[in-house]
């Protein structure tokens, strides 16, 4: 555990933060309520009851911004002596200042750094998600031609068989939905593809079972439309019970999210390149 090096115009937020060996900050409930102008511990846990209280209600893990240790601290003969503190994770801060006396400056004060220092956090998050996006919808592209080639080595040639060879693997990881049925679930037009709406949990569980598929049908020398079919739900089907058993969501209850398309060029404006879309490889 370490202390990032500050000087004298750090905030004083920054001041008391620790980072752990795996590179996450925290702050530690009792040095907290000290910043904060808490003279008297004890006032300030209820705050942070509070705090936890709204953090269950926004649906966050509370264990997951809260934990409860204990702490040797100094005292005044220089020995130490065990105290129960709390760690906070930067989004537990935020909830905490929220709740705290507004009425002491140091709050006002606190409330402006860490409502910043959040919203800097999102848009961070936000960049890494979109980039995930990119990735994993460039692959998907690549990897829905190799199945196409590999359903077609197993017979699957006209492109209604192979609409119908897509639909068994949306089946199978879909829990039964097909293509139209998973558009009309997600409020999406018709000229919307449901790829590009998709984020990257929901788009790498389809590149999963992609890849998966396509090898399946390579590795088993699959024969005929029939086979082609049932083999693709069956990987679908591993697919969902795979992230079921991990507790993960199932892909139709995944949002709905920004075109992969508006991304891109976006992206490309950013870069001074042409708005134009990408060629199309037909899915």
């Amino acid at each position: 555990m370490s202390r990032k090096t500050v000087n004298e115009r750090t905030s004083p937020f920054e001041q008391i933060k620790r980072v752990n060996d795996a590179g996450q900050e925290f702050w530690s409930s009792r040095e907290f309520a000290e910043v904060l102008g808490y003279g008297d511990y004890r006032n300030f846990e209820g705050v942070v009851e509070k705090a936890k209280i709204a953090c269950f209600n926004s649906a966050h893990p509370v264990g997951d911004h809260f934990v409860d240790v204990t702490e040797m601290v100094l005292i005044g003969s220089g020995a130490e002596r065990p105290v129960k503190t709390i760690f906070l994770s930067r989004y537990a801060c935020y909830l905490a200042i929220q709740n705290a006396d507004p009425k002491k400056k140091q709050v006002a004060q606190g409330q402006t750094y860490f409502a910043v220092q959040t919203r800097r956090q999102e848009l961070s998050d936000e960049s890494i998600e979109e980039e995930r996006r990119i990735l994993l919808r460039k692959e998907i592209r690549l990897h829905n031609v190799q199945l196409a080639d590999a359903a077609k080595n197993a017979g699957v040639v006209e492109p209604l068989d192979y609409a119908i060879f897509q639909n068994h693997g949306y089946m199978g990881l879909y829990g039964g939905l097909r293509q139209d049925d998973i558009h009309r679930l997600k409020g999406l037009k018709k000229s919307q593809k449901i790829l590009d709406h998709m984020g990257s949990t929901e788009l790498a569980a389809n590149l999963f079972r992609a890849t998966q598929a396509e090898e399946k049908l390579r590795r088993d020398n699959v024969k005929g439309k029939k086979a082609a079919n049932q083999t693709h739900k069956e990987v679908g089907a591993k697919v969902r019970k795979t992230i079921q058993e991990l507790g993960g969501t199932m892909p139709e209850n995944l949002p709905v999210v920004e075109s992969i398309k508006n991304i891109e060029t976006k992206q490309r404006k950013k870069l001074g390149g042409s708005t134009h879309s990408p060629i199309e490889i037909k899915e």
